[in-house]
Parts: structure tokens; sequence; C-alpha cells
């Protein structure tokens, strides 16, 4: 027989570390990209 699921008992340390390193690398490369997009605005002749 399959348990009752409860809310709130499983663990989710691991999705939130997942989630947490995804948001920092989506907010890395926007900003790089936001910085080569003023290069070359800046830059272009």
């Amino acid at each position: 027989m399959a348990k009752k699921h409860k809310h709130g008992e499983m663990d989710v340390s691991a999705q939130e570390h997942a989630f947490d390193g995804f948001i920092r690398w989506s907010i890395r490369i926007c900003c790089a990209s936001i910085g080569v997009l003023i290069f070359m605005a800046i830059f272009n002749s």
C-alpha cells in the first residue's frame, strides 16, 4: 500500500539548492549580456 502524503514532510533542500544555482547563473548571464550590448553600443562606428 502507498503511504498517504502529508503536506510539508518532504525534504526539499536539494531542489532549493538547484533553484538557487539556476537563479544565480541566470542573473550572471543576464548581466553579462547587458554588458556586451552596452559595449557594442558604445564602440559601434
